[in-house]
């Protein structure tokens, strides 16, 4: 038995996109260095555009979440899922997102974030019909672009 639906898998990537979104736009702010600025704004904006494509293969099945005490719980109990377990723990999220994180350690985190979501996407894959195959894998690669892109800056610091 499966304890989460396609549609939870994808409001699951569609969370981490949007945690990765917002670590980005932060990581960008504390940047000193222009070129680190430039590489986590263009990360931000990747994310966006991931959060669009799993939008919309999210809006292309029919989902039956469960009966709710108020409304949107269970977007909200998801949510806090994700935050909590997967990717972005609240902990790694919080000193990340911390003004005195410096660049490579940013860096490093970002690498571990990017590699995570890699993991993530395989196995999300198994839950999804296959003509959604085609997209993640493209997401995939596109994370594996963006971890190297890290990788090559994160070098420079060392």
């Amino acid at each position: 038995m499966n304890i989460f639906s396609t549609g939870d898998i994808l409001q699951f990537a569609i969370r981490i996109e949007e945690d990765g979104e917002m670590f980005y736009h932060k990581a960008a702010l504390n940047a000193a260095e222009k070129e680190v600025r430039d590489l986590f704004n263009y990360l931000a904006d990747e994310e966006v555009r991931h959060k669009r494509i799993f939008q919309d293969m999210l809006s292309g099945i029919e989902t039956n979440p469960p009966a709710e005490s108020f409304s949107g719980e269970y977007a909200a109990y998801l949510r806090d899922y994700v935050d909590g377990k997967a990717i972005f723990t609240s902990q790694a999220g919080t000193e990340a997102m911390s003004e005195e994180l410096d660049a490579p350690s940013a860096l490093y985190f970002a690498m571990g974030r990017e590699a995570d979501s890699i993991l993530y996407y395989h196995e999300a894959k198994r839950f999804v019909d296959e003509k959604h195959y085609a997209a993640i894998d493209r997401i995939i690669e596109e994370e594996r672009k963006h971890f190297h892109k890290l990788a090559q800056m994160k070098k420079k610091y060392t």
